[in-house]
């Protein structure tokens, strides 16, 4: 159930920073997005696409969908008509698939880079060493109905704050580089994308405009 006080403090936690909540809710009923709808919410993430059609089919069209989890790319085609931003931008193949669809649907999908921060390797991601390798190697017929809006990255999973705000320093370095090496005039490059429940407030701190926030909306 969805802890209202707890969603409208966060949510305004995040305006007052300049950052946007994408309310996670994976795994959680109608119900819950109805009453964050009621709200005057909008933006909502899901991480499996058989469960975001489901949803997508009984609620309004304003909804601006996210895709956060790892896509994979036969999956790309059931949802390029109408996703608002795919996070999980972490491979080329990916990128080209998304923009292949794209095409296809006539229109254009944004996506986020994923950089890989965190001291685990279960998470994906692109190596940060060399931030713009992907852009080297992506052709502008590669990407040319995608709208790159920035990067994305989790941290460790961790109780050591310290830890994280140096891996989301480190995503925002990335950031920087890829704007004025890639995108310096493009204005659909403006997205940096770090925190959840355990971590939002350092992402915010730590310069972050899009926070994914989905267990601490339920306590």
């Amino acid at each position: 159930m969805l802890n209202e006080a707890v969603f409208t403090s966060i949510k305004q936690t995040a305006e007052r920073a300049g950052a946007l909540l994408v309310a996670v809710t994976k795994q959680r009923p109608i119900t819950v997005i109805e009453r964050m709808y009621a709200l005057g919410h909008r933006d909502f993430g899901e991480n499996r696409v058989d469960e975001l059609l489901e949803k997508r089919e009984q609620l309004p069209d304003d909804i601006n969908w996210h895709f956060i989890g790892h896509l994979q790319r036969n999956k790309v085609k059931k949802i390029a008509s109408f996703i608002h931003l795919v996070h999980g931008g972490d491979s080329p193949r990916l990128l080209r698939e998304l923009n292949k669809e794209a095409v296809n649907n006539n229109r254009h999908i944004r996506v986020l880079l994923q950089y890989h921060i965190a001291a685990e390797d279960s998470k994906y991601g692109l190596a940060t060493e060399d931030p713009g390798a992907v852009m080297k190697e992506l052709a502008l017929r590669d990407i040319g109905n995608l709208l790159i809006s920035g990067v994305m990255g989790m941290a460790t999973y961790t109780d050591n704050q310290e830890q994280v705000a140096q891996e989301f320093t480190k995503l925002g370095e990335v950031f920087k580089d890829l704007k004025k090496t890639f995108f310096t005039d493009d204005p659909y490059f403006n997205t940096l994308s770090m925190g959840m429940s355990g971590d939002y407030e350092i992402a915010l701190r730590q310069g972050g405009n899009l926070i994914r926030v989905g267990s601490a909306l339920y306590q």
